[in-house]
């Protein structure tokens, strides 16, 4: 249940953010002493920072995370 009203790039931002986020789980899940790749796609964290900055939310963390924690419940 979303409890924020986001703008389109509020939204934008939220979703690239949480698919960076779910990106960086997937990365470093698997069995124990796997290999892991050394860095995030370039496109998945180009993708997230245009998405903040185009949101107006670049420097501004505690609006961002606000606006995560209020739009996003799941894990």
């Amino acid at each position: 249940m979303h409890t924020a009203v986001l703008t389109d790039r509020e939204r934008a931002a939220v979703q690239a953010y949480l698919r960076l986020l779910h990106t960086v789980r997937a990365a470093f899940d698997g069995p124990p002493g796997s290999l892991r790749p050394p860095v995030i796609p370039p496109s998945v964290l180009a993708e997230a920072e245009q998405a903040l900055d185009e949101a107006g939310l670049t420097g501004n963390e505690e609006k961002f995370f606000h606006l995560v924690r209020s739009w996003h419940t799941g894990p």
